[in-house]
């Protein structure tokens, strides 16, 4: 990303030891550091369950609310150097909890069907630096990984899920990891999550390799189960669905998700 946000009012900024806390106050107006320590949750008995995978996932639920807490952690071979660091590239714009808030607020703020963020934090030392980050856990029945470990979806769900990505791709929303794991369903909607790395991009080649990157992850997690459920008229119908074209124009939203110069 580039440029600055324009952020709203709600928006509160906090110097802690070693760094800063970026949160919206009009969803966790008493957040403290404790919150991104999933002992803090485990000792109040609020944890409710974990997930490991790019980063290590807890599921908070307190006074009512539900959170999903993520430590951003390494994948691949630079896992092997560092677990959790990341070189820092002067300034808390640039790291990847604040960079990855910011987007997902002006996401949600022009409408997508995106977790509200809550809060980010990161803490410098040296030349590296640690993050987390908060957003709200949605009410669905799962992931499309999860759901198609259970049963075959209907050629409707496919469509939704077509369409759902074009929303992103119209406003140049390019997902670093669009893959079956960061699509969430419910009986109504279709969510994108994990908006880590993602960048706001003119029109190009990168939305068909997105397409080909989901492809990749729906032959990889039905390889070994029954062949319906991920088929040929399957992926059709996800085009289909991502080839119709929206009934609104995006020219609004897009105006709301782009940073100022």
């Amino acid at each position: 990303m580039s440029g600055r946000w324009s952020l709203g009012s709600e928006v509160k900024h906090s110097a802690i030891s070693g760094g800063a806390m970026l949160y919206d106050a009009s969803r966790v107006s008493n957040l403290s550091p404790s919150w991104f320590d999933p002992r803090h949750w485990q000792g109040r008995g609020e944890l409710d369950g974990d997930a490991q995978g790019r980063g290590a996932t807890y599921y908070i639920k307190t006074g009512g609310k539900r959170f999903v807490l993520r430590d951003y952690r390494r994948g691949g071979l630079m896992a092997h150097v560092s677990a959790d660091r990341y070189f820092w590239r002067g300034g808390e714009e640039r790291t990847r909890p604040f960079a990855e808030w910011a987007l997902t607020y002006r996401l949600h703020r022009a409408g997508l069907p995106v977790p509200a963020p809550l809060a980010a934090r990161y803490q410098h030392s040296g030349s590296t630096y640690v993050g987390d980050i908060i957003t709200e856990r949605l009410a669905t029945v799962g992931s499309l990984t999860e759901c198609l470990r259970t049963g075959a979806l209907s050629i409707v769900t496919w469509v939704g899920i077509g369409r759902c990505i074009r929303r992103f791709h119209d406003l140049g929303v390019c997902h670093a990891d669009l893959n079956a794991h960061n699509i969430l369903l419910s009986e109504e909607a279709v969510y994108l999550i994990d908006f880590d790395r993602c960048q706001l991009r003119k029109a190009g080649l990168w939305r068909d390799r997105n397409l080909v990157r989901l492809r990749r992850s729906l032959e990889k997690i039905t390889y070994g189960l029954p062949a319906e459920r991920f088929t040929e008229p399957d992926w059709h119908a996800l085009l289909d669905g991502y080839r119709r074209p929206a009934a609104d124009r995006p020219e609004a939203a897009a105006d709301q998700i782009r940073p100022s110069a």
